[in-house]
């Protein structure tokens, strides 16, 4: 894996490093930054656009912004070292279990480690007209599933199966990316999208006589929560209060998640990953107004775990100096680490049995994960 591209300010950093206490230095931020994110109108896209204003603003630093609507054209760019960070989601977990698009022999597990990452929900948006008022009544309706976007795709599984559903119940729609999966929503081309409270694309569903609504995850119910925890662990219930369609009178009963989480390889600069996390805490009161998910920029809520990758070192001394990172944030982490060595030996003990027994690529899957199962389990 390539490592990410050295800037100037780390050795920067390291020059000021004795100069002053660490509470009292400012951050070094370079003159400009690349970022990847998910496409334009998703609220990954806002938040980040919304950072990169308060970075010009006090720093001086030109941020530009790298949007994509597939996995891999967001961790791509991170990987080759064409951006330094990336504003990514599930596909963090995905690509260091080395699963969905990351199990082809071209990239296998990554060693990404997490800066921060806000805390977020994720749910089944519908209309209001639409008569869809359980997980169930989604049966036979259109719902979108989006090209190399495992991310996304599986939140829609664990919610359809929630209501005893798969994707065999439902007529797919194929879109071409997270952004056009909302399009369909607001044009009516399909009758439901997975998506976060807070894409702006939403409102302007809100805002017609069609309406928006939520579809709920009640909380007790037990059997259709084993079902989504059977798709997938990282879920858990949560209520909304904020967001398109949602107030504190019109909670919405959805999932919990980390979306955006910055992320970066392990190779990342640790002096340059400390200063990005001081100067996102730095800034936090010029951008926690521009959307309505920005409150949970908070480095108390965004600097904790459980995220869907260990933290970068840089991160981890910057939270240990404010008093964030606690015990049990340390404890997840070497448990998180290990985990992932585990599938990163897994990886290399199956690639050298594939060469022994001259295993195809289009077998290569079928027979990494039987050997990821017997490593893990």
């Amino acid at each position: 894996m390539k490592p990410i591209v050295k800037t100037l300010f780390g050795a920067a950093a390291l020059a000021l490093a004795g100069a002053l206490p660490a509470a009292a230095q400012g951050p070094e931020l370079p003159r400009s930054l690349l970022w990847s994110t998910y496409d334009v109108g998703s609220s990954g896209y806002a938040e980040a656009s919304a950072i990169a204003d308060a970075f010009g603003k006090e720093f001086g630093t030109r941020v530009r912004i790298m949007p994509s609507g597939t996995s891999i054209g967001r961790l791509l760019p991170l990987k080759t070292g064409r951006v330094q960070y990336g504003w990514l989601a599930n596909e963090v977990f995905f690509a260091t279990e080395a699963i969905y698009d990351f199990e082809v022999r071209e990239w296998g597990p990554q060693d990404l480690r997490i800066v921060a990452g806000r805390p977020s929900t994720f749910g089944m948006a519908t209309s209001k007209d639409s008569g869809i008022q359980s997980i169930a009544d989604i049966r036979g309706k259109r719902v979108p599933r989006i090209k190399a976007n495992p991310s996304i795709n599986i939140k829609v599984e664990a919610m359809l199966a929630f209501g005893g559903l798969s994707w065999d119940d439902v007529e797919v729609v194929e879109v071409a990316s997270y952004g056009a999966a909302l399009r369909a929503l607001v044009d009516g081309q399909a009758d439901v999208a997975g998506t976060t409270p807070t894409a702006s694309a939403l409102y302007e569903l809100e805002g017609t006589s069609r309406g928006l609504a939520w579809v709920p995850l009640p909380k007790d119910n037990a059997e259709g929560w084993e079902a989504v925890t059977n798709v997938a662990s990282f879920f858990a219930p949560t209520t909304a209060t904020a967001g398109a369609g949602i107030t504190g009178d019109s909670p919405a009963e959805i999932f919990a998640v980390r979306y955006p989480m910055v992320t970066v390889y392990a190779e990342a600069d640790e002096d340059e990953v400390y200063n990005f996390i001081k100067a996102l805490d730095g800034t936090f009161g010029l951008y926690k107004d521009a959307t309505a998910a920005m409150p949970n920029w908070d480095i108390a809520k965004a600097g904790t775990t459980p995220q869907d990758a260990p933290f970068h070192p840089g991160a981890i001394r910057y939270l240990k100096e404010i008093g964030v990172w606690t015990d049990k944030d340390q404890s997840w982490h070497e448990t998180r680490l290990a985990r992932m060595e585990k599938v990163q030996a897994a990886w290399e003990a199956a690639t050298d049995a594939a060469h022994d027994q001259g295993v195809s690529a289009k077998d290569w899957p079928a027979f990494w994960a039987e050997h990821r199962s017997k490593a893990l389990n």
